[in-house]
């Protein structure tokens, strides 16, 4: 069986941006992010990333140049003796009434077929609670880290049924308490 590991993007492997992440200059790695999923990576997870990217669907940058941001990240993480199985992502707005723009579970569903692995129990890590609740519609376990947007979820209090989320000062930390338990 393949072990699983899924990754919200903005906040969690990099900064965030309220102005959005435009190009792969703006893609600034967050401390021990590169090297957690690296460390991961090398520990037979398959790592893998879904993200909410309305930037597109608002104007703001193409798929072009959301390609060149992910294999920015990806070419970090190589380095770092690491790999990322694929990157996941929802192109439309708030209000395309889309299946995959989390919280809906479509990213989650899209990773299962494409790569044939049961996403069930699977560790997604994020920073909002739109992840959280992707994660949790989709049989996943949340986890939530502080990095990002997460102190401010975690500060807003969580649903009853995520209020036994796993939180996180950020991905490093995740992936250390994951590994140090194996």
């Amino acid at each position: 069986m393949s072990k699983l590991i899924i990754l919200d993007r903005d906040g969690v492997i990099n900064e965030d941006s309220d102005a959005f992440i435009k190009s792969d200059n703006e893609c600034i790695p967050i401390p021990g992010s590169i090297e957690a999923i690296a460390r991961l990576s090398n520990a037979g997870y398959q790592v893998v990333v879904a993200t909410n990217q309305s930037g597109i669907a608002r104007g703001l940058f193409d798929e072009f140049a959301l390609a060149r941001i992910h294999q920015s990240i990806n070419d970090r993480v190589e380095e770092a003796g690491g790999i990322i199985t694929g990157f996941f992502y929802c192109p439309h707005g708030p209000d395309d009434n889309c299946q995959c723009r989390k919280p809906l579970p479509g990213l989650v569903h899209q990773i299962a077929r494409e790569l044939d692995v049961a996403v069930i129990n699977a560790p997604f890590v994020g920073d909002s609670l739109r992840d959280l609740q992707a994660a949790e519609s989709a049989g996943c376990q949340p986890v939530l880290v502080l990095t990002g947007k997460g102190s401010v979820t975690a500060g807003a209090g969580l649903p009853e049924t995520l209020s036994d989320t796993p939180v996180y000062p950020d991905l490093a930390s995740f992936a250390n308490a994951l590994l140090d338990s194996q």
